[in-house]
């Protein structure tokens, strides 16, 4: 896949844009001045493989959040609103990343300040626009937040901020509305050279949630669109995260960890699959050794369908095949496939 040409960032440690692998962030949800609560979660999120992590910084109080986050050892962004000040300080106390709209936080001045901020240190900037915060001059001259008022409005903040000779800019365009969130990032991707951010906000909850994502990052990401996602659910972030990975495998843009093939199963199917499946799935959540393994539900989408997995199964009647590249390695009963798989995958 031939991947949108971008500059690229630096959130601490983790470039972004410029050829750069796709990074997963997700944003902490625990209230911001519980400080024990946030580190947990962020402890959970680095161990989901979560690459950059976002916290509200509402007040002052909440700028000590930053600091404390340091030890998870992942990027910090700090999500600002209004009151540049808190940027500045976000800053100085270890961000690796500012997220905020130049036009909400005041006159030139203010916008100025905080561009100096952040390239003392070397801190990026992500211009989050919405289709909630688009200006009302932009509304007025649209009707509605369409695709081309968020990219003006968007190109508007990265003219405040090179309007102080600050360039290390990641932009997102982020809408409740699949369809006007896709034609915004396209507009914008063939207007600029900036690093996008790729989400779709408020997706909602669970399934739901996840099929909006997946369409909405999935349908621009196959395109070569996208340096950085975000999977925005109502759930816990941990399951933002899981989502994103399999949203990048699905687009080919993450290769690690095991990828499991399985069939839908049918009439033919005479063993427990969707059991053997899922258990299969738990046993092997956070092995990093890039695998496919197929659990085919009988041999007519067995060993020929899944020819290119590592290792699988297609069941029988109580019964099983083990295969590996297409190639069948023996027969094993019901209650011996899970152990005879396990054992197999040890071996690769």
């Amino acid at each position: 896949m031939e991947r949108r040409v971008t500059k690229k960032v630096f959130a601490g440690g983790l470039a972004i844009g410029g050829g750069s692998p796709v990074s997963v962030q997700s944003m902490l949800c625990a209230p911001a001045h519980d400080f024990e609560a946030n580190l947990k979660q962020a402890f959970r999120l680095k161990d989901a493989g979560c690459q950059i992590i976002r916290a509200s910084v509402p007040d002052f109080e909440a700028v000590r959040l930053i600091e404390a986050l340091k030890q998870v050892g992942l990027p910090i962004v700090a999500d600002i609103h209004f009151d540049y000040k808190l940027a500045i300080e976000a800053v100085a106390a270890g961000a690796d990343k500012i997220r905020i709209n130049p036009g909400n936080i005041g006159g030139d001045d203010r916008v100025k300040a905080v561009a100096a901020a952040c390239t003392a240190r070397g801190v990026p900037i992500r211009i989050g626009v919405n289709s909630g915060s688009i200006e009302n001059d932009i509304l007025e001259k649209y009707g509605s937040p369409t695709p081309k008022a968020m990219c003006e409005s968007a190109l508007r903040h990265v003219g405040l901020l090179n309007k102080f000779n600050f360039d290390d800019i990641v932009i997102s365009l982020k809408s409740s509305d699949v369809t006007t969130m896709i034609s915004a990032y396209e507009m914008l991707a063939a207007e600029c050279d900036y690093p996008l951010h790729l989400g779709v906000t408020e997706a909602g909850s669970g399934i739901e949630g996840i099929i909006k994502s997946a369409v909405g990052l999935g349908a621009l990401l196959t395109r070569g669109i996208g340096d950085t996602i975000r999977v925005s659910l109502t759930d816990d972030p941990v399951k933002e995260v899981e989502a994103g990975f399999e949203i990048l495998r699905a687009a080919g843009l993450y290769n690690d960890g095991v990828q499991i093939i399985s069939c839908p199963t049918c009439g033919r199917t005479k063993i427990d699959l969707i059991g053997l499946s899922e258990k299969v799935k738990e046993r092997l959540k956070g092995i990093k050794k890039p695998l496919k393994v197929a659990i085919m539900g009988c041999a007519v989408n067995g060993p020929g369908e899944a020819r290119e997995a590592d290792i699988g199964i297609a069941g029988g009647d109580g019964e099983g095949l083990i295969f590996k590249k297409g190639k069948i390695l023996r027969k094993v009963p019901e209650d011996r496939l899970f152990d005879e798989l396990m054992a197999e995958i040890e071996k690769l």
